[in-house]
């Protein structure tokens, strides 16, 4: 059986045994989109057919398929290769509906990757013989087996919002925490309910809608927690709803933190020190290292999963923390960076989400910023340590959990629609009405960034695009430029554009 490292690690992720081969490295994705320009025009108009953008290379046509899967009957699926592009066809405008409103609300992503879901302007899916999915095994596998799914699911009953998960071959503990760690990759979830019958670990879990619920149970169903044990067996419960009396280790409302344990003298204790109940510490056998680390997992009192990042071959004479914490705040919210006192072309980063620090390395690493070619990783480090009081760091360690300039601490943000790889164009926004193009441009090259084009939206005079010299001269001018303040009460907000003027 697949590890769950591997299933966890991808959440989202179908795996029919065939890899499409590596598209070629497109380093301007500008260039492929006036190339094909594939529904730029109208992408609002409700179609069957839905145009998922800024997918990995390596992406296979089943795993685009199971992105649909949870909305309806998929028909047909097309994977453009050099363009990081596909074309997903459902059997109707209702199904592709209801997964564009889902992917408008929740960000989408593929191997770790933030992609954008919208409808095409094509009502259905025609493959040439280029594209046939006749001539193409792994995409007709991807459908049989969607198509498989589907089926297995109506012998079943009807999807609920609540699951019955039963763990097989339990050979070590799981807890109601271990389960609301994985379950919670899928989306999130609202209550649990734990208990063993004929000897075996059981648990109902419920989530906001069916849409969640039936994505939890074809992502995980037949999988294991941990190497070659526990194994999940899912299958729709009876129930819509669960009662939750007590928050304890057998039972959770994560909706209602305030709910008593059911332990008379924890209660009288949690009560007079005014705090609601958020866990129990994991009795019993603990798994081992090795069993965790290929799980993925984090159990209760573990560290979580990495958040920080290493930064290296940083240009020295221009590198600072608010530099850094602009560059990589497109990205994620930073919540501390550290330049290394004695390697000052090296800093650790963090971001406060872990699928924040992938969007980082997959869009900044071994860009060229300040003259050099940066590389961005996973660093070793849990977390930046702030310096003791009275301990010599010259201003190199900055904590910025506290700053009004995080783009996505709002749920569900906008912005992570809006996420793309560094681009010689800028998208501007929160322009005030006295502010002119001439003002602009002038900022701009005052920041040392030659500017070759210029646009006001024509619908939304606060927002613009401004074209630069190179993706170089971009980076630079995004770190002085963001926040920069055009009036009184006007502060400039710039990302990286997908659009060239």
């Amino acid at each position: 059986m697949r590890g769950s490292d591997e299933l966890l690690a991808q959440t989202g992720a179908v795996s029919n045994g065939s890899v499409m081969s590596p598209a070629p490295n497109h380093a301007d994705n500008n260039n492929d989109a006036k190339k094909v320009k594939l529904d730029t025009k109208n992408p609002g108009a409700p179609s069957r057919v839905i145009h998922i953008r800024n997918i990995p290379n390596e992406v296979t046509e089943a795993e685009i398929v199971h992105l649909g899967i949870p909305f309806g009957k998929v028909t047909n699926v097309l994977v453009l290769k050099g363009k990081n592009q596909a074309f997903l066809e459902m059997s109707d405008e209702v199904s592709a509906t209801t997964m564009v409103n889902y992917f408008t609300n929740c960000t989408a992503q593929l191997r770790g990757r933030a992609v954008y879901v919208q409808f095409s302007n094509h009502k259905e899916l025609k493959t040439d013989q280029t594209h046939s999915n006749a001539q193409n095994p792994s995409a007709q596998a991807a459908l049989q087996a969607a198509q498989a799914l589907v089926n297995q699911t109506d012998t079943q009953g009807g999807p609920n919002t609540v699951l019955r998960v039963i763990v097989e071959h339990m050979i070590y503990p799981v807890t109601l925490d271990v389960l609301y760690q994985i379950f919670s990759r899928v989306g999130k979830v609202l209550k649990i309910v734990t208990f063993t019958k004929n000897n075996t670990f059981q648990a109902l879990i419920q989530y906001p809608d069916v849409v969640t619920a039936q994505a939890a149970k074809m992502t995980l169903d037949g999988q294991n927690i941990y190497n070659a044990c526990c194994t999940l067996r899912i299958e729709y419960s009876k129930l819509s709803n669960l009662n939750v009396k007590y928050n304890n280790d057998k039972s959770r409302d994560y909706t209602n933190p305030n709910l008593p344990t059911g332990d008379p003298a924890l209660d009288s204790a949690l009560a007079i020190g005014g705090m609601p109940f958020t866990g129990m510490p994991l009795a019993g056998v603990t798994p081992t290292a090795a069993a965790l680390g290929a799980a993925g997992i984090r159990l209760p009192g573990q560290p979580s999963p990495n958040c920080v990042l290493l930064v290296s071959n940083l240009n020295e004479e221009m590198v600072t923390p608010d530099a850094l914490f602009t560059l990589f705040g497109v990205y994620g919210d930073v919540q501390r960076v550290k330049i290394l006192f004695n390697k000052k072309d090296n800093a650790l980063v963090q971001m406060s989400e872990p699928h924040q620090t992938q969007l980082a390395i997959s869009h900044l690493d071994k860009m060229k910023t300040w003259g050099k070619q940066i590389r961005v990783t996973l660093s070793k480090h849990q977390t930046v340590q702030l310096p003791k009081e009275g301990q010599p760091d010259a201003g190199l360690t900055k904590d910025y959990s506290n700053s009004p300039l995080h783009r996505f601490k709002k749920p569900g943000s906008k912005n992570y629609q809006n996420i793309y790889p560094p681009s010689a164009t800028l998208h501007l926004s929160n322009i005030p009405p006295t502010v002119d193009e001439e003002q602009i441009k002038d900022a701009f090259a005052h920041a040392g960034a030659s500017v070759k084009a210029f646009k006001f939206f024509p619908k939304d005079r606060k927002m613009a695009l401004i074209q630069l010299g190179s993706v170089e001269e971009a980076i630079a001018a995004l770190i002085k430029m963001h926040n920069f303040q055009l009036s009184d009460s006007s502060h400039l907000r710039v990302s990286f554009s997908k659009s060239t003027i």
